[in-house]
């Protein structure tokens, strides 16, 4: 018997403010990340209400996108989550210590070999090729298997993972024939962020003709971009993640979602450059007039990206951080644990050892930061070292 879309649960009683914080103490520690869990409560709700009758599920892999997979599953559950995804066994570990009652799908999928995992954390795999797809019919019906059906996963215009959409069409007759364990219909959309791109409609409408022949088994296809482009996208479950953690869904458009994670760097040493000298490895940024330069304890060890020019010359915007309110450029190379900005237009007074610089945040958004770096949201987030203190606030 099919399941019917699950409908969010009334949200919990909000709880009373209860801050939990990890990695170094403040004072050690190169700076502070701050990942506010209310607005990640919101943002959850917010997408969740729109797709209703439809389900929200939640995308947890990479750490919960570099947020904290614990905390973040604890917050999503109590916003009434009940379906997660993450991308290997040990995620789903981790998911499963955190809420009991949860359908957790791993992406990465299922192989013999790691049958055993998969009983003991009762997750459920993601079939994404007919090898794996033998593999768990050979399973189902040899271990008497009780932790609920897999998902099929159809490749519609990705080319990354999944079965054929020949391959699908195939199978659906035995599937639906016989209990295979299949307890949800997935495929993924390659150009979401792209509202104009005709791969859109071309995957939109390939998932309409493979669910015509799946009928009764629940369907997934929208991403967090996909939430936001097209309502014939929701299927039976959306599948959100950047935009759980503040990214922007819509490139191009305002930002629907709360803003997430606040990031912030110690100034280690203000310093005097004269004109005409040169800041970092490789001499790339030359001070053009006598300069005070700030130097931060935070570097690519720390997710702040190193190919991104911060050169003389570059055609990029500035990358900039936030220091006593002003946007300051960064300056030279990035090195392992250290960054340089330009704090020359800042008052003397207003800037001194120990005081911290903001990297995301105070209006300097994790999707600019992303667009300055040269990379996307979901690559600086879960870049974001474990060197910092980490601070999550409900």
């Amino acid at each position: 018997m099919a399941r019917q879309p699950t409908v969010p649960q009334a949200p919990a009683p909000p709880p009373e403010p209860v801050t939990t914080t990890g990695g170094p103490p403040p004072r050690e520690a190169g700076g502070i990340l701050t990942i506010d869990l209310s607005a990640l409560y919101a943002n959850y709700r917010m997408i969740a209400g729109r797709v209703l009758p439809g389900e929200c599920a939640a995308v947890v892999k990479g750490d919960a996108y570099g947020c904290g997979i614990d905390q973040v599953t604890e917050t999503l559950a109590r916003a009434g989550c009940s379906t997660f995804f993450t991308a290997n066994l040990d995620e789903a570990r981790r998911v499963r210590a955190k809420t009991r009652e949860a359908v957790i799908y791993v992406l990465n999928g299922f192989s013999s070999a790691s049958s055993q995992s998969f009983i003991e954390i009762a997750a459920r795999p993601v079939i994404s090729s007919s090898v794996e797809l033998a593999e768990w019919d050979n399973f189902v019906a040899t271990s008497h298997w009780s932790g609920g059906g897999a998902a099929l996963h159809v490749d519609t215009g990705m080319n990354r993972l999944g079965l054929t959409v020949e391959e699908a069409a195939a199978v659906a007759g035995r599937i639906m024939l016989a209990n295979h364990g299949v307890a949800l219909l997935m495929s993924h959309l390659a150009c979401a962020d792209q509202p104009n791109h005709p791969l859109n409609d071309r995957q939109i409408r390939q998932f309409r003709e493979l669910r015509s022949l799946f009928r009764g088994i629940p369907s997934s296809l929208a991403n967090s971009s996909g939430v936001f482009l097209d309502s014939s996208t929701y299927c039976d479950m959306v599948r959100p993640g950047i935009a759980l953690y503040g990214g922007n869904p819509s490139p191009g458009r305002s930002n629907p979602m709360k803003p997430v994670v606040e990031l912030q760097g110690r100034i280690l040493q203000v310093r005097h450059v004269e004109k005409g000298a040169t800041v970092g490895y490789g001499a790339t940024w030359t001070a053009k007039r006598d300069s005070r330069i700030a130097v931060i304890a935070a570097g690519y060890a720390d997710g702040i990206l190193r190919q991104a020019p911060t050169t003389d010359g570059n055609a990029q915007a500035p990358r900039e951080v936030i220091v006593a309110g002003k946007r300051c450029r960064m300056t030279g190379r990035i090195s392992m644990d250290l960054m340089a900005v330009d704090v020359t237009d800042v008052p003397v007074s207003a800037v001194r050892r120990d005081m911290m610089a903001t990297l995301i945040g105070e209006g300097l958004s994790l999707d600019e930061v992303a667009a300055q770096a040269g990379t996307i949201s979901y690559e600086v987030l879960t870049s974001l070292g474990q060197r910092y203190h980490r601070i999550w606030k409900v």
